[in-house]
């Protein structure tokens, strides 16, 4: 294969930072779902505990 294939992965330069992104969707999911956790748990210990 020749050096300047095109299959070569482009510059670290060109990548978009997308960190931001992910950071803002695993809070945007996990935020709801520790949520529902937590009120699972807080009921289940009020139907097992009386």
């Amino acid at each position: 294969m020749s050096p300047d294939s095109s299959q070569s992965p482009p510059d670290a330069a060109e990548i978009p930072d997308r960190r931001p992104l992910v950071a803002f969707t695993w809070l945007w999911v996990g935020a709801p779902l520790a949520y529902g956790v937590y009120e699972l748990v807080r009921k289940a210990t009020q139907l097992f505990t009386g």
